[in-house]
């Protein structure tokens, strides 16, 4: 789903070029500057013949995985050893009021199950990307319904002069008129109340950000949290905070890796992603015993053939306290989970979780022209289905509450296969048939890249 266009004047004979001149065409909104701070070559440099067209496609992928660009296509001519490149862009359209109408369950099939239309969430999140044409991001995130939720967050990725570092500031707001104050043969069991609200959360947070390159990013991050619980979600489970309390107060650190080095960021078929975290939690007030949280991923993504990709990775954490809250003892079943266990949540301190995937290319739509729309941000829309199988493993020890969550400590398994849609703006559609070792099964829903 890459788009690239080469064009030669003449051919390069010499053993070596010097690159005289980097042009940019089609960044209308986005500053040069941002792009060529990107790229991993300047004008003067010397580079080997045979390694100039690498390079350039390399750095092509670099700009494209900015995630500004519909599309990133190069040309350069090259006359008695010096070469002239440029770097042609389509900007995608960067403001999206997105309206929010989604279901209030952690998955599609959550809901599906209890099938009650009150438990709906609306809003708007309006996202501005590449503000200032500066790839910074604001966005505003205003939802109502049966979850309350206000959140303003900015990203600028440069604040320094070699622009290495960048900050990220976000303020949340969480209120909900039920609360999953525990679990019971791993499904979650909630208390709606009729008057008010059972459970409110605010934080603020602030990030300082290690930017080498698209590619490899650290972070420094500290967030301050204070949550309340209602006196009757005291009373369900005093464990909910600990020892029957009702509020707490408590500040997060972490430091944070990423080395993304996949050929795309929205579905992945080549390259590796590592991701590392080190964090701790200091309670305030004596509102909780600390703790510390260590948390890994690594995936590898291999081509095979021309149509035929390999997924295999794997992620875990571990959370190290000497005494644990309810509220922190989540594990697999939100956003890391065993496929084919999606209707069940597996709390627990520390986990550890294997997946992969062989996935088919069926269907490989460059572009759907859309006559009846002039803007060439809409009017073209890519399409790529893939046939998926794949299997999940995982394993959560939990020493605390697994009296009432008898998946813990012990093998979790699943299998199946899948039909993943991808097209515009990153949108990834996934439909997966899967089975567990519990010998459940079902059809499943998803809207994001699997791991």
């Amino acid at each position: 789903m890459l788009l690239q266009r080469v064009v030669i004047a003449m051919p390069c004979d010499p053993p070596t070029v010097v690159i005289t001149g980097i042009a940019l065409q089609g960044n209308h909104d986005t500053k040069a500057q941002v792009l060529l701070q990107e790229l991993t070559f300047a004008s003067g440099d010397t580079v080997a013949t045979n390694e100039l067209e690498p390079l350039l496609e390399d750095n092509r992928k670099r700009l494209f995985n900015l995630r500004l660009f519909h599309s990133v296509s190069y040309t350069y001519t090259c006359l008695q050893g010096q070469v002239l490149v440029t770097y042609l862009v389509q900007e995608r359209y960067y403001l999206y009021p997105i309206p929010i109408f989604d279901f209030a369950d952690r998955n599609f099939n959550a809901w599906l199950e209890k099938e009650d239309w009150s438990r709906i969430d609306y809003g708007l999140n309006l996202v501005k990307r590449n503000f200032r044409g500066r790839n910074e991001d604001v966005r505003l995130k205003v939802q109502r319904g049966f979850n309350r939720w206000l959140e303003l967050v900015y990203r600028v990725p440069y604040i320094s002069r070699n622009n290495k570092l960048g900050i990220e500031v976000g303020a949340f707001d969480y209120r909900s008129r039920t609360i999953n104050y525990t679990n019971r043969q791993n499904r979650q069991v909630f208390y709606e109340q009729e008057q008010g609200l059972p459970i409110r959360r605010t934080s603020f947070a602030a990030a300082l950000l290690h930017r080498q390159s698209v590619q490899r990013q650290e972070a420094l991050t500290l967030a301050y949290h204070t949550e309340s619980i209602s006196d009757t979600v005291a009373r369900l489970n005093p464990a909910y905070y600990g020892n029957g309390m009702r509020e707490r107060q408590y500040l997060r650190l972490e430091v944070s890796k990423v080395i993304n080095l996949r050929n795309t960021f929205a579905y992945l078929l080549s390259g590796s992603y590592f991701e590392a975290a080190v964090g701790q939690t200091f309670f305030l007030h004596n509102s909780g015993s600390p703790y510390t949280t260590i948390r890994a991923k690594y995936v590898d993504y291999a081509k095979l053939s021309a149509k035929l990709y390999y997924t295999i990775g794997a992620e875990g954490q571990l959370r190290l306290a000497r005494h644990y809250a309810f509220a922190d003892n989540a594990a697999l079943g939100f956003r890391s989970l065993v496929r084919g266990y999606e209707l069940y949540v597996v709390g627990g301190q520390h986990y550890a979780l294997f997946k992969q995937g062989l996935s088919r290319l069926l269907v490989d739509i460059k572009s759907i022209r859309l006559t009846f729309i002039n803007n060439p941000k809409f009017n073209s829309i890519p399409l790529a289905v893939y046939l998926n199988a794949f299997t999940d493993a995982g394993y959560v020890a939990d020493k605390t509450f697994a009296q009432y969550n008898p998946l813990a400590n012990r093998l979790l398994a699943g299998g199946g296969l899948g039909l993943h849609v991808v097209t515009f703006y990153d949108i990834v559609l996934r439909m997966e048939y899967a089975i567990n070792r519990e010998g459940d099964s079902g059809l499943y829903f998803g809207g994001r890249f699997p791991f």
